[in-house]
């Protein structure tokens, strides 16, 4: 099955900016949709952005701020974020699934089929 693994986290001031990845590995199913999630709680995750080879979404709190990219050749997604706030502080979550995004469903968590374990970002004011 496939693992999901994010980097790129850290502690910025606001302003600042992070490039976040996320990568895959031993995936028997083709990738069709990865998706970025934050969360500032245990049972809580928020959509923030999703791209497929032909599209990217993005949540309205992110829009204009974060770039998501899918490298399908690679089986990665990149979400550059620039001028980081503080309440864009939190654990932000990688997820795969093997079909395309579509606008109406990217932002459901139960879509996705296999999950990373996090990176946290931290935006002091």
């Amino acid at each position: 099955q496939a693992h999901l693994e994010e980097s790129g986290g850290g502690s910025v001031q606001a302003g600042g900016s992070l490039r976040l990845a996320c990568k895959t590995y031993e995936s028997g199913d083709d990738i069709d949709c990865m998706a970025w999630f934050r969360s500032t709680s245990e049972n809580q995750r928020e959509a923030v952005a999703a791209a497929d080879p032909w599209s990217a979404y993005h949540a309205d709190s992110v829009r204009g701020r974060f770039t998501a990219s899918f490298v399908r050749a690679e089986k990665t997604m990149y979400l550059q974020m620039n001028d980081l706030k503080p309440e864009d502080t939190a654990m932000y979550f990688c997820a795969a699934r093997n079909v395309y995004c579509y606008e109406n469903d990217y932002d459901d968590p139960a879509k996705y089929e296999t999950w990373g374990p996090g990176t946290q970002v931290t935006v002091s004011s």
